[in-house]
C-alpha cells in the first residue's frame, strides 16, 4: 500500500485543490500530482474529478474513507507511543466526515458533536442532506456516520434510534386571516403560498396528507435555510413546517400560529453508524444519543 500517494488523494479532496493539499502535506504541488497521477494509473481508474474544487470520484471516496480509518487508528497508537511519531514530521489532525438533515443540524445536532470534538483530537467535515437521504452518503462511502430516517441498517453499519423531531404547521396570523380567514381547507392550501427547502423536501406534503388524506398541488418559495424557513414564517412569506425547536417561543408568544392546531409531524431519526468504525466512534455515538434523548421527542404523538 502507497501510503503516500492514498494520504495525497485523500488530501486533495479534503481541501479541493492540489496546491492545497501540498501546503497541509508540506510537499510541493508537483509532487502530490505526481503521486495521485501514479495511483490512478496503478489503479486502472480515475480517483479525483479536477476542477474547483476537486472532488473524489466513487473509487476515490472509498480510499478518503480508507484513510480515515487509518487515521483513526495512527492517532489511537500515538497517544498511547508517542515516541512512533518523528519530531521533525509534521503533526496532522483526522478529519472524520459525516451527514445530517440540516433540520438537526440547526437545532439539536451541533450541541452533540461540539461536545465530542472537545472531548477529542478530531475534525469534523459535516454534509447536510434530506434525512431521506443522508444514507445514501453511507451507502456510497462518503461518511462514516449519518443522522437519517432510514430505520433498517444500511449494509455495514449499526443503527440506534434518536427519537422524533417535532414539526408544527406554522405561519404569521396575518398570514392565516389572509389565505384562511374562516379554518384551514384545501381550496385555501392550493392558493396559499408555502416554503420548500428544496425538491427534496416533501415534509409540506406529509404533513396535508395526514391532515387531509390526499396531496394538495400548492404554490410555494424556495428557501434552503432551516432559521430562513422561521423567519420567512414570521414575515407572512408563507407557510412551512417547522421545528418544534425553533418555533415553541413563537407559537407561545402569538408570533407564529399552528395552521391546524394539535397536528404535528413526526419525523423519527436514527443514527448509523460504519461497523469497522464504530468501536473508536463510540464517544461520538454517546454524544449524539445522549443529546438527542433530551432534545427529541422519545414517542411520537406525545
Amino acid at each position: 500500500m502507497d501510503y503516500a500517494s492514498l494520504r495525497a488523494v485523500a488530501m486533495v479532496v479534503q481541501t479541493g485543490s492540489f496546491e492545497k493539499a501540498a501546503l497541509a502535506l508540506h510537499v510541493t504541488p508537483s509532487a502530490i500530482s505526481q503521486r495521485v497521477k501514479q495511483l490512478e494509473e496503478r489503479l486502472g481508474a480515475v480517483l479525483i474529478l479536477r476542477g474547483n474544487p476537486c472532488t473524489a470520484t466513487e473509487k476515490g471516496a472509498w480510499v478518503c474513507r480508507h484513510m480515515e480509518h487509518v487515521g483513526m487508528l495512527e492517532s489511537e497508537l500515538f497517544s498511547q507511543l508517542p515516541a512512533l511519531l518523528s519530531s521533525d514530521e509534521p503533526s496532522s489532525r483526522v478529519t472524520l466526515h459525516i451527514a445530517t438533515n440540516a433540520d438537526s443540524l440547526g437545532t439539536w445536532f451541533l450541541k452533540a458533536v461540539s461536545a465530542f470534538t472537545r472531548q477529542s483530537g478530531f475534525l469534523l467535515n459535516v454534509a447536510v442532506d434530506d434525512q431521506d437521504h443522508t444514507a445514501e452518503w453511507l451507502q456510497r462511502g462518503r461518511v462514516l456516520a449519518a443522522v437519517t430516517s432510514l430505520e433498517k441498517p444500511v449494509q455495514g453499519c449499526r443503527v440506534t434510534p434518536l427519537g422524533f423531531l417535532r414539526y408544527h404547521a406554522t405561519a404569521s396570523a396575518a398570514f392565516v386571516d389572509q389565505y384562511f380567514p374562516n379554518s384551514v381547507t384545501e381550496a385555501g392550501l392550493a392558493q396559499a403560498p408555502a416554503l420548500t427547502f428544496n425538491q427534496k423536501d416533501r415534509l409540506q406534503q406529509q404533513w396535508i396528507r395526514q391532515v387531509f388524506g390526499a396531496a394538495i398541488a400548492h404554490p410555494t418559495h424556495w428557501l434552503p435555510s432551516t432559521q430562513s424557513f422561521v423567519d420567512a414564517a414570521l414575515l407572512g412569506m408563507g407557510w412551512g413546517m417547522n421545528p418544534d425547536l425553533l418555533v415553541r417561543d413563537h407559537l407561545a408568544g402569538g408570533r407564529l400560529v399552528e395552521l391546524k392546531p394539535g397536528t404535528p409531524l413526526d419525523v423519527p431519526l436514527f443514527w448509523q453508524v460504519n461497523r469497522l468504525a464504530a468501536d473508536r466512534l463510540k464517544p461520538l455515538t454517546d454524544a449524539v444519543v445522549e443529546v438527542a434523548r433530551r432534545e427529541l421527542v422519545q414517542a411520537k404523538g406525545e
